[in-house]
């Protein structure tokens, strides 16, 4: 709710109606007002139970009539208002046909909100809220599947939970509110917000019974917000819990509603309970003026908007706070904006007699932070439910915001105008190169140029003096006809046979060009249809022709595209002049969802404005992040994650993201000294909890250290030693051990159980075990058989995959199968432990001769080698993309090593050799050339640091692309790099690099191909099969080309 609203109305309700109507317009498609205020007003203002009327009792909708259509832009409507709207007073309305009776509408709205407060001493907005919380709660218990776990449970070690450095603080999801710490965590790292936040006040009269409802819900949430931001400033964590926050929202509200809310409806509340909660000390601190509610002031704007209504020209100012744009037939965000800011027939705005009716929306003043709100959803009628919006929709890091603000409104209109006019001569060139790239009457059409060259190359073919059905005489059957069944048009179509070709030799004809498509004939087939008759001066001036019209038609192929590139060009740069590119606005926060309609998981991506980098923030976890990155899961049309709210800046407004500063040292300002005192207080008592809970931690490792000290100390019988550990084998790999088993198979083992058990319910342990083993053999069979994309390697699931695929022994894979369903730990329930019994006693009965145990470890070394092969390339693969090229090259070049040992015991032991190779390949040409910039910089540490890029990396790895003469692009790569270095031969250079540049080279240009030693490999981090392929998986589908799966 608005200021002005607070002050200058009686009651805030007709603001919810309308944004309840707004809402059930756009989740149902009914445009008629009064069909939706009769929903509504039967629902007694329940959303959900509205929309249910809406579409179960097919509500007749009848055909929008422009009156209504436009009635958005009447004083009283505030069809594009996310959070308020107060019309200007002094605004000019030259229509007021349909005013009393929407002033009635809203009274009677009014009247039915103010009746069933009296009732239940519930507002319209505070059931809002109860839903969006309710319908937490019920995803909760529901238990819906989501893509990423989002109930945290903590690590009993606390030095798990210990934050490192200055590494920002995540936020613990305590039972499906990412949505809250994404929106939270946006807002924190604002410093102007935040500031407001932590030095909040609450008004002196807080002690005292609140005067209302919602000073007894606002100001308690506020105090928790401080206290949440304060930890988030300075806590010793490396996460924090939100619980208490979370719970002022779970008491304050009630309801039986538990359906699925949008979550933006959760910041439109948020905001307005901080702007009321702020509302509340401006009112207590004001000396007559006006109070300033500095919510207002960051996140508010108005807007304009313009038009005419059956030939009455109206204007109208609104307020706005999150501006909503539809996703849906736009491609970027300017194409969103701009249909926002045009709606119907604009022609009319600048003629006096037109009837024709439409509005523009012109921005008088932007808020410093501006919020889109993108609706990604819509409700689907014939489904009866709400859908997801998948569409790509492209956004910029700076948007200039010129085009739209309404003191530039006589140039945009010029510039839309001259848009307007380019693109319709671009439709006319569109499609008049169509015309020539699709030619024909016919159903298949084909590019004019290739007929051209079609008609060539059959009139330069070799002449024939016989029909083609005659030349099948030979091989006719004996009666000399054709069998009457076989139609003479299907016998055309083979052509004659080799045998039949005529002997003499053809007329010399130049080798013909054939750049666009293949037309030879498959090798089956004897000869290409041919002229019968043609004679040589024919057969010249038909050439002639063709050539000529060939030529002709490229040139004019070519001239229609480069018009439309540069018409596209044109219109690209239409607003970059300078006066159009005053207003700029940066991008701040992207809050990304993932997920269907009813379900999801959100995240948000963050710009530090000083470090100049982006993180991302997923509920605990806080990572840098990239533009790439951000690009992939929140344009969309890449699965299933996309954007739906995007918070900009004002890229000329400094002190939105400015550091504080001492006031009397002028140091800046960092952790607890940006705190109040009772906030410092607050924290330090925290954190020394937490220092407690390390403390104690430490005591009890003592304690248990010394134990086994004292333990060992103890004689005891001697027992079995342990199986040595396989010489080489990394102990920081996860491995495919009876310990593996039953953290990643144990869920697949039960399932094959439990699916056994209800086809032989009577059968004993071992009868069950047996059907279960086959069930699962089945399965993994299926797999194996697969072709799958790149990104599901199904053998990074289980080594029986991988086993099948190499054809390994029946005994190994039956042996691993009962390996994992022998495992100890695989289930608590009485009839899985007798099935493990089972398959444990199976394993004690097989005999040494029956199962060859070095080559069953053979076998299981190869897989743990495959798999330690699939996290060098996926790591040295992320390092690529993140333009680390140094950190990635030794990953990729020990993945390619290891890859290649692999592949020689068999081509399905590992993964696409070209991938790796191209990736390594790669990553030492862009290393070369930094190495080279380095060194044309002339500064002596610049080129010493290029030296040792070059010594210490591209040299060594040189022979690893020279000892196979097959890979001739690695040979190309290798020479490209010698080539760059030797170019500087003879060029003028200062002595010092001279000398440094003959010393370096012979080292450069060694032809042997002796391998160099490497450093120890690098150290892997421990994957579960799971998070292995999930991440393999999401690198292979990041790849700018498309691999093979190296199968």
């Amino acid at each position: 709710m608005t200021v002005e609203q607070n002050v200058l109305q009686p009651g805030g309700a007709a603001k919810h109606q309308q944004t309840f109507l707004n809402q059930l317009r756009e989740i149902t498609g009914i445009n008629d007002i009064q069909v939706l205020q009769q929903a509504l007003k039967d629902s007694n203002g329940n959303l959900e139970l509205a929309v249910a009327f809406l579409t179960a009792k097919n509500a007749k909708v009848p055909q929008l009539e422009e009156a209504t259509y436009y009635q958005t832009a009447l004083p009283g409507n505030d069809r594009y208002i996310s959070v308020g709207s107060q019309a200007d007073t002094n605004v000019i309305d030259l229509t007021g046909d349909d005013k009393d009776d929407l002033q009635r509408a809203i009274a009677l709205s009014l009247e039915e909100s103010n009746r069933a407060f009296r009732e239940t001493g519930i507002t319209d907005e505070e059931q809002a809220i109860s839903r969006v919380l309710e319908a937490s709660i019920a995803e909760n218990k529901a238990s819906l599947k989501r893509t990423h776990p989002e109930v945290w449970s903590d690590s009993p070690n606390p030095y798990d939970r210990k934050r490192q450095d200055n590494c920002p603080v995540g936020l613990k999801n305590v039972g499906n509110t990412c949505w809250f710490s994404a929106v939270i965590q946006s807002l924190f790292n604002l410093l102007e917000f935040r500031r407001l936040v932590l030095n909040f006040n609450p008004p002196a009269n807080a002690q005292d019974l609140p005067r209302n409802q919602k000073e007894h819900r606002n100001l308690p949430f506020m105090r928790e917000l401080r206290y949440l931001f304060a930890l988030l400033v300075g806590s010793k964590r490396k996460y924090v819990d939100p619980s208490r926050a979370v719970e002022i929202l779970k008491d304050a509200f009630k309801s039986n509603d538990s359906q699925q809310q949008d979550v933006s409806e959760f910041t439109h509340k948020l905001l307005d309970w901080l702007e009321d909660a702020f509302q509340i000390k401006a009112e207590e601190e004001r000396d007559g003026e006006k109070p300033k509610n500095p919510m207002v002031e960051l996140f508010y704007g108005r807007f304009l908007a313009v038009g005419v209504l059956e030939g009455k020209k109206f204007e109208n100012t609104e307020m706005f706070g999150q501006y909503p744009l539809q996703v849906n037939g736009f491609k970027d965000l300017h194409e969103c904006l701009e249909a926002a800011m045009i709606e119907g027939e604009i022609e009319s705005l600048h003629s006096e007699n037109s009837a024709k009716s439409g509005q523009e929306h012109w921005f008088t003043e932007l808020p410093p932070v501006l919020t889109f709100e993108l609706s990604r959803f819509e409700f689907n009628q014939a489904l009866g439910r709400p859908e997801k919006i998948h569409n790509k929709l492209e956004f910029p890091p700076i948007l200039y915001l010129d085009r739209y603000m309404h003191k530039n409104r006589e140039i945009t209109r010029i510039k839309r105008d001259e848009i307007k006019r380019l693109k319709e001569y671009l439709t006319v060139l569109q499609q008049r190169l169509e015309r020539y790239l699709s030619y024909g009457s016919g159903p298949k059409r084909f590019p004019l140029v290739d007929v051209l060259q079609y008609a060539l190359e059959f009139a330069s073919s070799k002449p024939v003096c016989t029909s083609p059905v005659d030349d099948l005489g030979a091989s006719a059957p004996a009666s000399g006809t054709l069998p009457p069944q076989i139609p003479p048009s299907t016998i055309e179509q083979q052509g004659p046979s080799s045998s039949d070709v005529p002997s003499t030799s053809p007329v010399q004809r130049s080798v013909i060009h054939k750049p666009f498509t293949q037309s030879r004939i498959p090798p089956d087939l004897p000869m290409h249809p041919a002229p019968r008759h043609i004679t040589e001066e024919e057969l010249s001036v038909l050439e002639g022709c063709l050539h000529r019209w060939r030529t002709e038609v490229e040139n004019d192929t070519r001239d229609l595209q480069e018009s439309i590139s540069r018409i596209h060009r044109t219109i690209e740069l239409m607003y970059s002049d300078k006066t159009m590119v005053q207003v700029p606005y940066r991008l701040h926060a992207v809050l990304v969802h993932e997920g269907q309609a009813n379900a999801g998981h959100y995240w948000a991506y963050i710009y530090d404005h000083h470090q100049n980098r982006w993180m991302k923030y997923n509920d605990i976890s806080v990572t840098k992040s990239t533009w790439e990155e951000l690009e992939r899961d929140s344009f969309g049309g890449y699965r299933n994650a996309s954007a739906y709210c995007l918070m900009y800046i004002n890229d000329k407004e400094q002190y939105l993201i400015q550091e504080e500063f001492n006031k009397e040292t002028g140091q800046i300002l960092v952790g607890m000294d940006t705190l109040p005192s009772d906030l410092r207080d607050y924290v330090k008592e925290d954190n020394k909890r937490f220092e407690k809970e390390l403390e104690e931690w430490d005591a009890e490792l003592a304690q248990k250290a010394q134990q086994e000290k004292l333990l060992s100390q103890i004689p005891r019988a001697p027992a079995p030693s342990p199986a040595p550990v396989q010489a080489g084998e990394p102990e920081y790999l996860e491995q495919p051990s009876r310990t593996d088993i039953s953290k990643h198979l144990k869920e697949d083992s039960v399932q094959a159980i439990n699916k056994a058990l209800a086809e032989q319910e009577d059968r004993g342990p071992e009868a069950i075990m047996d059907t279960a083993i086959k069930l699962e053999y089945t399965r993994l069979l299926k797999l194996a058989q697969e072709d799958p994309p790149p990104e599901c390697d199904y053998r990074l699931r289980h080594a029986i995959v991988y086993f099948i695929q190499n054809q390994a022994p029946k005994k190994i894979i039956e042996r691993t199968l009962l390996e994992q369903f022998g495992d100890h730990n695989l289930s608590f329930d009485e009839r899985c432990r007798n099935i493990m019994k089972v398959a444990q006693a199976k394993l004690e009965m097989i005999k040494p001769d029956e199962v060859n145990m070095e080559e069953y470890e053979r076998w299981h070394q190869d897989y743990r080698h495959f798999r330690e092969t699939t996290m060098f390339l996926m790591v040295g693969l992320e390092f690529f993309q993140k333009k680390s090229y140094m950190e990635a090259l030794l990953y990729l070049i020990y993945a390619y090593q290891n890859n290649k040992e692999l592949l020689s015991k068999g081509p399905y032991r590992g993964h696409d050799e070209e991938l790796i190779s191209h990736y390594r390949r790669e990553c030492l040409l862009k290393l070369n050339e930094h190495a080279a910039a380095l060194f044309e910089s002339g500064d002596d540490q610049e080129v010493n640091n290029g030296l040792i890029i070059m010594n210490e990396l591209i040299v060594p790895c040189l022979p690893l692309l020279l000892v196979d003469e097959m890979e001739e692009k690695d040979i190309v790569a290798v020479e490209d790099m010698r080539n760059r270095w030797c170019s500087y031969l003879g060029q003028e250079m200062e002595p010092n690099l001279q000398e440094k540049l003959t010393d370096f080279l012979p080292k450069l240009l060694d032809c042997s191909t002796e391998i160099k030693g490497f450093n120890d490999p690098p150290k892997l981090p421990s994957y579960s099969t799971h998070e292995l392929c999930e991440r393999y998986a999401r690198i292979m589908l990041s790849l700018s080309r498309t691999p093979a799966d190296g199968r």
